[in-house]
């Protein structure tokens, strides 16, 4: 069961990253950090919902909600800050998943199929923010810059 969850948040996050790709190359690069905020705050959102619907104690309440500043805080660094911040949050949510609530107390009130998905869905989307901003394959479009300073291609015509 493990690898059907784990090949499940694999295709969730490949659906996901076509998303943003797309809301980034033909929107504002802004509407695709915004999702990716949402989502890595919803994300860490689930497990107060979790543990609320257990009856955990007010103690765990706090515990998740601290999780939930923790990420909501990554991600909105890396909503108008370096999306970097949004790669960390993204590649650090899968410690929160498996070492507490898949391996750890945690485990009393999550479900194991959520913990399991989160862990190749989180690295995939890590992977694509940093690939995909490194890179220039994501992010607002630039102009070549020795061309647009020089004016080489007025002159090439």
């Amino acid at each position: 069961m493990t690898t059907q969850w784990l090949v499940n948040g694999a295709f969730q996050a490949g659906t996901l990253i076509v998303v943003v790709w797309a809301l980034s190359r033909w929107t504002r690069d802004i509407a695709a950090r915004a999702l990716l905020c949402f989502l890595l705050s919803g994300a860490a959102s689930m497990y107060v919902y979790y543990a609320a619907r257990a009856g955990e104690s007010a103690g765990w309440i706090v515990a998740e909600l601290a999780g939930v500043a923790v990420y909501g805080g990554l991600a909105l660094l890396g909503l108008r800050g370096s999306p970097m911040w949004l790669a960390a949050g993204w590649a650090l949510h899968p410690v929160w998943d498996v070492a507490l609530h898949y391996f750890g107390p945690g485990h009393a009130f999550a479900p194991d199929a959520y913990a399991v998905t989160c862990l190749s869905f989180d690295l995939l989307v890590a992977a694509y923010i940093a690939v995909a901003y490194r890179y220039g394959l994501a992010g607002p479009k630039r102009r070549p810059a020795a061309r647009a300073a020089t004016g080489t291609a007025a002159r090439a015509r």
